[in-house]
């Protein structure tokens, strides 16, 4: 925004204002006038409610059309992924717990018999 526009922006609030102003005294001053004034204003603003009106229920239409199509994309796209996913299923040979417990058993005897020969062999070094 360059300077000249924000130099009109700011001559144009400050008309409205004294337009305003201007207005509200002429309002105060005769009662004619201020009925004139008001059923104006009154009309203006209906007029515009009317139009804001109509534009929101476009807008709500056009919302639910763009998120119904959006949501459509999306269950296709799901249900395509769904059919073409293919599920491989590898069998791995069940080991009874009590199996497993048996080996590490084992293992656990193992490794503290091979402790016991090396603190042995460091005993004999040391001598």
């Amino acid at each position: 925004m360059n300077s000249d526009t924000v130099l009109r922006l700011f001559q144009k609030g400050f008309h409205v204002t004294i337009g305003a102003t201007a207005m509200l005294i002429e309002v105060l001053q005769d009662p004619q006038r201020r009925e004139q004034n008001l059923s104006k204003l009154k009309l203006e603003l209906d007029q515009l409610a009317q139009e804001w009106a109509e534009k929101g229920e476009i807008t709500e239409q056009e919302a639910r059309s763009f998120v119904e199509i959006f949501l459509d994309q999306r269950r296709n796209v799901s249900d395509r992924a769904a059919s073409e996913t293919t599920v491989t299923t590898i069998a791995t040979p069940v080991v009874p717990p009590s199996t497993e417990v048996l080996e590490l058993q084992e293992l656990t005897a193992q490794l503290a018999a091979i402790r016991a020969e090396l603190a042995h062999l460091r005993e004999q070094k040391e001598l």
